[in-house]
């Protein structure tokens, strides 16, 4: 580890004998380590001097993801707390719906997942802030792969009185359903757009403290406002 850190400070590389005496190791242990590292691909050796190899590279990414992942959880949990609901992150890839974390709490329980998120977006607040973010083909392409279908006496009849709703949705609103996938709960979503990604940061609430949800959103959106950067740059992995 202490020869990849010398390597990593060396953006035009370093030569073995340079490594082993910044890493206070013996030359010939250097050298054992280093054909090691470099066998392994996480060194590459060019004109005697050593460099990153690919292995490194992609340790470096994926601990850099990682920290835009947690900065992500901290946010949520943060959220949940001082609004007193669960938080949901989801986003729509690859033309599926994914909910990437959930944060609640004892207090704040989050929503059941009794039903396949991904193939009930018509019925939650999650799916129909991601669905109402793409074009009329992408969202025609997925409900034909996933059709609605009633989950509660509330759900949205068909798909093209969804697509109507979808219409009507204004831009940047938070989007709210009322007991449409689970009966007992009302949920609402708040649109983020980076790019060509869709994205919601959502929150969800017993029915009878309905009243309380559409406030809550409005937080929730002053807050997303706050750390848009920090959130846009982790959406963006």
């Amino acid at each position: 580890m202490r020869l990849l850190e010398s390597v990593a400070s060396h953006a035009y590389g370093a030569p073995a004998k340079q490594l082993a005496r910044e890493t206070g190791l013996a030359l010939p242990t250097a050298y054992h380590l280093l054909r090691t590292l470099v066998h392994e691909g996480y060194l590459r050796r060019e004109k005697g001097l050593f460099f990153l190899g690919e292995a490194a590279e992609r340790l470096g990414r994926s601990g850099a993801q990682q920290k835009r992942r947690s900065t992500v959880t901290d946010m949520l949990a943060h959220w949940r707390d001082s609004i007193g609901v669960p938080v949901y992150y989801a986003m729509y890839r690859g033309g599926e719906i994914e909910v990437m974390c959930v944060s609640g709490s004892r207090q704040a329980p989050a929503v059941e997942e009794w039903a396949d998120f991904r193939e009930t977006g018509h019925a939650h607040a999650i799916g129909q802030c991601l669905l109402s973010q793409l074009d009329e083909d992408a969202r025609r392409d997925h409900l034909a792969r996933y059709p609605v279908r009633p989950l509660t006496p509330y759900t949205v009849r068909d798909n093209d009185a969804l697509l109507r709703r979808l219409a009507r949705t204004r831009r940047m609103e938070p989007v709210v359903e009322r007991q449409e996938y689970a009966v007992g709960t009302v949920c609402a979503a708040v649109p983020i757009t980076v790019g060509p990604t869709a994205a919601t940061i959502a929150l969800s609430l017993p029915a009878h403290q309905a009243d309380r949800l559409l406030p809550a959103a409005h937080q929730l959106q002053t807050e997303i406002g706050r750390h848009l950067g920090s959130l846009t740059l982790s959406i963006s992995i």
